[in-house]
């Protein structure tokens, strides 16, 4: 880290957000689900989970 230059530290640190989904689950909270859709849309990614397993 020390030694890191400015664009190396950004790199790691999108990398890093890109990895642990924090992206992806500010965009999922960003409306409010009703339960009956949320229900639904979990449904819609397990299964696209189970049909894509290196997608997780």
């Amino acid at each position: 880290m020390p030694g890191d230059s400015d664009e190396a530290l950004i790199r790691k640190f999108s990398r890093k957000v890109i990895n642990e989904g924090i992206l992806q689950e500010a965009k999922r909270r960003e409306f409010y689900l009703k339960p009956s859709q949320a229900k639904k849309q979990k449904e819609q990614d397990e299964r696209r989970a189970r049909r894509l397993p290196n997608a997780a």
